[in-house]
């Protein structure tokens, strides 16, 4: 299994409210995206992959109208 830093952000929907929550921890995983969708437990969150480069990834996830951004850096 890979072992990678996630940085989790949740972006605030309240207008006017510029906060984000994250948070930060490290995981084992061989399947980023499928840790992802198993993390939202949302079947309709539709999800965006960015891959930099085989050690950075970004997921992108509307989940009922709540986006949240997951980033994995290999450790």
């Amino acid at each position: 299994m890979a072992e990678y830093e996630l940085v989790r952000e949740i972006q605030n929907s309240c207008s006017g409210n510029q906060m984000r929550d994250v948070f930060f921890e490290e995981i084992e995983t061989d399947d980023p995206v499928d840790y992802v969708r198993r993390l939202l437990r949302d079947d309709h969150a539709e999800l965006t992959v960015e891959e930099k480069d085989a050690d950075n990834l970004t997921i992108y996830a509307d989940c009922s109208g709540m986006n949240q951004k997951f980033l994995f850096t290999r450790i």
